[in-house]
């Protein structure tokens, strides 16, 4: 009984459980099963700090404006100043932030649509435009 199987293991049952272990941790995805709480932990605060770093960027990032947007404009005779346009940034900035993907934005009579995943206006309307303001397909709104 004393011999060693492959040089690792003395008896067939410490073989049979480090193949189990070894299984389970493929399953779970860890990438050890001596894993301990803290290093667990410190990979989730990784994470989150990428996440938030993303996230981060994107908000740093200026609108842009679609084709479909800029028609709307046009059409509506919407001139946006410079101070309204930071103030659009600004609330899209805090709709990324919030975790939202597809924000109103409201600002003085105007409203915008935003994707904040790539930072764009959708489209934008007056109070004169939007007959019912009714708004469908967003996530989240942000006054500004």
């Amino acid at each position: 009984m004393g011999n060693t199987i492959s040089g690792q293991y003395t008896s067939i049952e410490q073989a049979a459980n480090s193949l189990k272990k070894s299984e389970s941790a493929k399953k779970t995805g860890s990438a050890s099963a001596t894993s301990s709480f803290a290093d667990i932990f410190e990979q989730k605060i990784s994470i989150a700090q990428v996440v938030d770093n993303t996230a981060s960027l994107k908000a740093a990032r200026p609108v842009k404006f679609s084709r479909h947007a800029e028609e709307r404009l046009r059409e509506r005779n919407i001139e946006l100043t410079d101070d309204q346009v930071q103030r659009l940034n600004d609330g899209t900035k805090k709709a990324v932030l919030k975790g939202i993907k597809e924000t109103l934005v409201l600002m003085d009579d105007y409203s915008f649509i935003v994707n904040t995943e790539n930072n764009t206006v959708v489209t934008a309307m007056d109070q004169k435009s939007s007959d019912e303001n009714v708004y469908t397909n967003i996530d989240g709104a942000v006054i500004v």
